[in-house]
């Protein structure tokens, strides 16, 4: 059956534009990803409430709190620009990228893609692939994720490219802090480490930085440590409630560099909302701390 479902899932996904209704496309989706019916009439769970955010909490100032370029500008007026990674520019395209003019380290991001698809870090110059660089922003800028997912916000935001500030913390990558907030209360932390080296854990903490070892969700990997709390982490946590204020929910994501807070981005819907709560009845649990819009 599993296997059914993967092929059936890979048929939707290529073919995604074929199905306009977007509340009949995540319900196909919703059961083909986590085997369960998606319902929408007294949702529930974590993630079958995410797709009914996706469905019917829709603002316009969303498009710009996803973009990864105009949502600087956004977070710089909420709570200053000291935590907004520097840019050193900005284009519509790959042939416009002045390389010269860039310093031997940065992040070439586009403004429209989820997850790593659309990044590239150059960590020296010298020996930067620039076409193949070039190439993947260039697939990149031609992605339309929004039909694949349907998180609307995504789906009128002008693609780009930026460059900006590369970062580097103690552990030589850098860690992600992913604070999960909720009706403007920060409430979960997911902290993602080892991308760089190629084996990705996440971990949950509460706010108190205690480590959730009962609490996982599907095909995420935990890690066998407990990570230092930061000392910013108060800090973190108050303004990821400004962040957050007056939403249903939110994840405020964060890197921490020589004791300074840095903006990450920030995202509707973890996961897309497919990754379940492990045990079930955490998802359950977590689901119940989103008040739905009415």
């Amino acid at each position: 059956m599993l296997l059914i479902r993967k092929i059936l899932l890979w048929f939707l996904n290529r073919h995604a534009k074929l199905i306009k209704s977007d509340r009949l496309f995540l319900q196909i989706k919703y059961f083909l990803k986590v085997g369960h019916f998606l319902h929408l009439k007294h949702p529930k769970g974590f993630c079958e409430k995410l797709q009914w955010l996706k469905l019917y909490d829709r603002k316009d100032i969303y498009t710009v709190m996803v973009d990864k370029f105009a949502v600087k500008e956004y977070v710089s007026n909420k709570i200053g620009d000291k935590y907004v990674i520097e840019n050193y520019g900005v284009w519509d395209r790959t042939d416009d990228i002045d390389f010269d003019e860039l310093p031997n380290q940065f992040v070439l991001k586009t403004t429209h893609a989820a997850g790593m698809s659309g990044v590239v870090v150059c960590k020296d110059k010298a020996s930067f692939d620039f076409e193949a660089a070039k190439k993947k922003l260039s697939r990149s800028l031609g992605l339309e994720s929004f039909w694949k997912t349907r998180e609307w916000p995504y789906k009128d935001i002008q693609p780009r490219i930026i460059a900006e500030r590369y970062l580097e913390d103690e552990s030589g990558a850098l860690n992600d802090y992913k604070v999960m907030c909720f009706n403007g209360e920060a409430k979960l932390i997911q902290l993602h480490m080892g991308r760089a080296r190629g084996v990705h854990t996440q971990d949950f903490y509460d706010v108190n930085w205690n480590k959730l070892n009962d609490l996982d969700q599907l095909d995420c990997v935990q890690s066998d440590i407990v990570y230092p709390k930061p000392k910013c982490l108060e800090e973190m946590l108050a303004l990821s409630n400004v962040l957050s204020k007056g939403l249903p929910q939110l994840r405020v994501d964060w890197y921490v560099v020589d004791g300074q807070l840095f903006f990450g981005e920030l995202t509707f819907y973890d996961a897309s909302g497919y990754d379940l709560f492990i045990p079930y009845e955490k998802e359950i649990e977590i689901g119940g701390w989103i008040t739905l819009p009415r």
